[in-house]
């Protein structure tokens, strides 16, 4: 998308800051020769969890008996 002027975000403010929610669409908007972007945050919700591959996956019974006291060093 080519970049808008302020003038047109100030006057289309709500429709452009769904645009960015709901599809996802950065935007960018011209001022005083540099480019602003406006981006929705991807990191909400269920989407910001990451993989943790070193966890421990299964039964968490299966790891409650284990001995660790050959690991244990106070």
């Amino acid at each position: 998308m080519e970049p808008i002027k302020p003038s047109h975000l100030r006057a289309d403010l709500y429709r452009i800051l769904d645009r960015v929610l709901d599809r996802g669409e950065a935007i960018e908007i011209t001022r005083r020769g540099r480019r602003i972007r406006l981006v929705a945050d991807a990191s909400t919700g269920l989407d910001a969890l990451k993989p943790h591959p070193e966890a421990i996956q299964g039964n968490p019974e299966d790891i409650v008996s284990i001995d660790w006291s050959d690991e244990w060093r106070p």
